[in-house]
């Protein structure tokens, strides 16, 4: 496959579930037919082992399988990029090279997770140390709320120095952090979006696309959604942007992450099977809650 580019990464890059079964065990066919419903529902890309696959509860051969199984079935269709977030360098980079021997065709990493502080220079001398231990192109990805690191728009730009990355998957939740990143580094790498309801302004503002939580659950609409935010807005678009925010909002709301998203894709016929421990399947009210919504939204199978 082509090597990843900053032009060529773009529009939906779902962030695949891993399904595991009640005790525990990567359910293999569930996780293949996943890669293939949700190319066949216009993924661009598929992101193995982020917070939607529960990296924090896959060891590095979970993690090089898993790889494997979307590699293959995807055939060459589309990329895959792989997860390899870890509290130290040294972990980062062994997941890293084991994704890479599975055919991964990027890695997604986020800055330390754990460790809830960073300086400029150790951000860089973390990607540093990855750009020298390997040679694959990068995704950065900035979770203020997973890693307790808000990289600043000067953090991002420092790290293009030092390391080849060429897209960054932005889920601050304070659109000026968006606006501001889309107007300074738009034209260097492929940003992002990571809430899904900054999905149509973000890509109205130039961003490439999306790697979100929910859109999954809106099927085939999944696959437009960049091609409508790059239209004039009309009813469709407001319909959609309403539904993505209710659905986000909902699966945000409920139990523990991420049973809602697991539950959401069992509700509408895509076997997800159950978190693993310590997460507890979403259940009782909560999940009557989210049943509500999404059958609200008609978007349950019939």
């Amino acid at each position: 496959m082509t090597r990843l580019t900053a032009a060529s990464f773009g529009g939906y890059v779902p962030a695949i579930v891993t399904p595991f079964s009640e005790s525990g065990e990567i359910m293999e066919d569930a996780f293949s037919d996943l890669v293939e419903w949700l190319i066949g529902n216009g993924a661009s890309a598929i992101a193995v082992a982020g917070d939607n696959g529960e990296s924090w509860a896959l060891d590095i051969g979970e993690r090089q399988r898993l790889t494997e199984i979307a590699v293959k079935r995807s055939a060459g269709r589309v990329p895959v990029v792989t997860g390899i977030s870890a509290p130290g360098a040294v972990q980062t980079v062994r997941y890293a090279k084991a994704v890479i021997d599975a055919g991964a065709s990027g890695v997604l990493a986020m800055p330390q997770t754990y460790v809830l502080k960073a300086s400029r220079e150790e951000l860089l001398r973390r990607f540093d140390t990855l750009a020298k231990a390997v040679d694959i192109p990068i995704v950065l990805y900035n979770s203020p709320r997973r890693t307790g690191i808000d990289m600043t728009i000067d953090d991002v730009a420092a790290l293009l120095d030092v390391a080849p990355i060429i897209a960054i998957k932005e889920s601050n939740r304070d659109f000026f952090h968006h606006t501001h990143l889309l107007e300074r580094l738009r034209d260097r790498i492929s940003v992002m979006v990571g809430p899904c309801h900054y999905i149509f302004p973000g890509v109205a503002l130039g961003a490439k696309g999306f790697i979100a939580t929910g859109p999954e659950l809106l099927g085939k609409d999944a696959g437009r959604l960049v091609e409508i935010a790059r239209q004039a807005p009309g009813p469709e678009m407001a319909a959609l942007h309403y539904k993505l925010t209710l659905v986000y909002q909902t699966l945000m709301a409920v139990g523990t992450w991420p049973s809602a998203f697991k539950a959401a894709l069992n509700l509408i016929g895509q076997p997800a099977g159950v978190p693993r421990d310590p997460v507890m399947p979403l259940a009782g009210a909560e999940l009557a809650r989210l049943k509500k919504v999404l059958d609200e939204l008609g978007l349950l199978s019939a």
